[in-house]
């Protein structure tokens, strides 16, 4: 143990670069020293897109800048530094062993896997709370505890309260606590998009561009277009960036959120998730902003509830998911499903429109909205009953937002149906029907979103009922699928005999590597 007045280490990681964070708070700059490192297991332990670590090594360097300039004194470990220890630990270790202390303070990372790394070392750790959510893991245990399901709807109609975004009194602004009626409107219609402006940009200075040429050099080969790289890798650029979507796009951000276009891959979102979930902005002051643009007349209340419900309803949800379910949590596999994920997911071609449009878009970017995700990847990816392991490496690895306490549950859980009920009360799949009616990708495609089996049949339509039928057992129960059973017993059995024999070749050939 140390006494009070002997140096300490204050960590802080890649996802921590928040200027009040838990373990700066109360430190003294005189005596204690920051340790920041970029270290190859965390650039290594799924293949990240390069975006991704760019945007990470970049913001890393220019908040140990900041510091420095507010009197810190910051041992900085670059990733190509020959002394560099490879590990978080290891470098805790080496700057424990330089500074002559055994003193860390850290603020809780948000990943098992670091956790219990931490936890290990042989050193007087103080894991600090993250206070930078508004739910602490005791609140939301709280709130879990004794309940039968935990919905997200109720979970966030208490944060409104205990928040009072959008609240009038303890009702909800607008007599209703959702506008999901109001915010699931197919997409715009041709050149509605005419006047709309895309996601503020940023041109790299000297630390991005070198950061650039590090991760070229080293992550070439990770699936993932580098550049153009164009992120907020400060906080105020991030600002910059959040006041820029409430001032042109947000107000149509509601009706259009799960919309989605081939030309068009931000529509109205706000691509400020990276910034949030590296500590660039906080959730307050993003919820903050929107309800003064609502309190000014800029946005309707749909728009805004919207919005304001992703950040302090379904962000803080999964969190609490996360650390409430434990470390076995992203292993698990309630539907058994154990095909290989194909490499259509890898940018391998496909003749289906949607994946194309959105693993290309992934590629590109490093981004897809929450409905590409769910309803098109990882829509596919439950019917086609892949390992859902695999898919949330892939997630982890490939979207620039990805942190395992967001990722894992929105895959695992919201995606995959793959903690058995723990977030999702039914899983999410469907047909091509939905894809076709909130997209435009379907009038290119080689398949036919209207054709439910024999020639052309688009493969989801095939697979929704492959699916159903191999997990009857298991949701024929469910009181929000009992009249999709009921839908297939009044087929003709040849006809749901064709459609199974279908399924059963297209998954065939997926595992085959063949293009489907």
């Amino acid at each position: 143990m140390t006494d009070d007045t002997s140096p300490r280490l204050i960590l802080v990681l890649g996802d921590q670069l928040t200027p009040d964070l838990s373990a700066l708070r109360g430190a003294d700059p005189s005596r204690d020293r920051v340790v920041m490192a970029e270290v190859s297991d965390e650039t290594g332990y799924v293949p990240h897109h390069p975006k991704k670590i760019a945007l990470v090594l970049s913001a890393m360097r220019h908040f140990a800048e900041e510091l420095r300039g507010q009197g810190w004194d910051v041992a900085y470990t670059r990733l190509d530094d020959p002394e560099n220890a490879g590990s978080i630990g290891g470098e805790l270790l080496r700057r424990a062993e330089e500074m002559g202390t055994s003193h860390v303070i850290a603020t809780e990372p948000g990943e098992w896997r670091l956790i219990e790394a931490l936890r290990e070392l042989p050193l007087d750790l103080e894991l600090r709370e993250d206070d930078r959510f508004l739910a602490s893991h005791a609140r939301f245990d709280a709130w879990a505890e004794g309940r039968k399901s935990l919905r997200m709807e109720y979970f966030y109609r208490e944060m409104r309260r205990e928040t009072g975004y959008l609240m009038e009194g303890d009702q909800p602004a607008g007599g209703q606590w959702n506008f999901d009626g109001d915010n699931r409107q197919p997409p715009p219609r041709e050149g509605a998009d005419l006047f709309r402006s895309d996601p503020m940009s940023f041109t790299p200075d000297e630390i991005t561009e070198e950061v650039l040429a590090l991760v070229a050099d080293r992550f070439g080969d990770n699936f993932g277009d580098l550049h153009p790289f164009d992120l907020p890798v400060t906080r105020a650029q991030a600002r910059r960036a959040l006041t820029h979507f409430i001032q042109t796009r947000l107000a149509d951000f509601g009706p259009y959120q799960d919309a989605m276009l081939l030309d068009d891959p931000y529509l109205n979102h706000a691509l400020i998730s990276p910034a949030l979930n590296i500590g660039l902005l906080d959730p307050r002051e993003v919820c903050d902003a929107v309800q003064t643009a609502w309190e000014a007349g800029e946005v309707p209340i749909s728009s805004a509830e919207g919005f304001i419900r992703q950040v302090i309803g379904w962000r803080e949800y999964v969190r609490g998911i996360y650390f409430r379910e434990g470390p076995g949590y992203p292993r698990r596999n309630a539907l058994n499903h154990q095909r290989a994920l194909p490499p259509l997911y890898w940018g391998a071609q496909t003749k289906m429109a949607c994946l194309g449009a959105a693993v290309d878009q992934t590629k590109r970017l490093g981004y897809a909205h929450h409905i590409q995700r769910l309803m098109v990847t990882g829509n596919f990816a439950l019917l086609a009953g892949i390992d859902p392991a695999e898919v949330h490496e892939w997630y982890l690895s490939v979207y620039v937002d990805a942190f395992e306490w967001v990722e894992a549950p929105n895959t695992l859980g919201m995606s995959q149906f793959a903690d058995g009920g723990v977030i999702a009360s039914k899983p999410y799949v469907s047909s091509a029907n939905y894809i076709a009616k909130m997209s435009d990708y379907c009038s290119g495609c080689a398949y036919s979103a209207t054709v439910k089996q024999g020639e052309g049949a688009c493969p989801f339509n095939l697979l929704y009922w492959h699916f159903l039928t191999r997990h009857r057992a298991r949701f024929e129960g469910n009181h929000r699928m009992g009249r999709i059973y009921s839908t297939w017993d009044r087929m003709d059995d040849k006809k749901r005999e064709a459609i199974l024999s279908e399924a059963e070749d297209f998954l065939s050939r997926l595992s085959g590597g063949e293009e489907v």
